[in-house]
């Protein structure tokens, strides 16, 4: 039988949702989200030992490394799909399996600091690829073929900064007790 999902657990920032009008000033903050992922990712590793890596931050939930690691997969991810967008014309895009991501030995063994300098890094020239953005690039679109539907780079934008806090309070749970 799976596991009772607590809602508040697995979505403890709130489910994604977007605003399709697009404003400078949610861009700012988007962005700004973006940029400082890695810092306040560190933060919360800093104040972790070892013996929280492979706690799940729900039952049923990935552990705290898997998290990790799955942020840096997923940004890489995203950071492609952002180049291959602005450089095509509505690429479509090669979903991957996260979950199964998830469980490889990388995900399993290594700390999560390994992911973590990957993350400052990559966000580092995400943050100067979506400061140099224009206007009109925020509508250019990828193909995202698990949704069936051309997607915006403010969309995605929008869905990654979300991302990102949603799973560093997934790695803040993994720190607590409570069920």
């Amino acid at each position: 039988m799976p596991p009772i999902v607590n809602e508040k657990r697995q979505y403890p920032i709130g489910r994604f949702t977007f605003n399709p009008i697009f404003s400078p000033s949610e861009l700012a903050a988007h962005i700004e989200r973006i940029r400082t992922l890695p810092i306040r990712l560190n933060e919360v590793l800093s104040q972790m030992d070892a013996s929280n890596w492979d706690t799940p931050y729900r039952p049923g939930g990935w552990t705290a490394r898997q998290v990790v690691h799955h942020i840096a997969d997923s940004h890489i991810n995203a950071f492609v799909r952002f180049k291959l967008a602005l450089t095509e014309t509505t690429p479509a895009i090669k979903p991957y399996l996260e979950e199964q991501w998830a469980e490889l030995p990388d995900s399993r063994q290594l700390p999560p600091q390994v992911s973590a300098q990957l993350i400052a890094a990559l966000h580092e020239r995400w943050t100067v690829l979506l400061q140099s953005m224009q206007p009109s690039d925020w509508k250019k679109t990828l193909y995202h073929p698990e949704r069936q539907r051309e997607v915006s780079l403010w969309e995605m934008v929008s869905l990654y900064a979300w991302h990102g806090d949603h799973h560093l309070a997934h790695v803040v749970l993994a720190t607590r007790t409570e069920g």
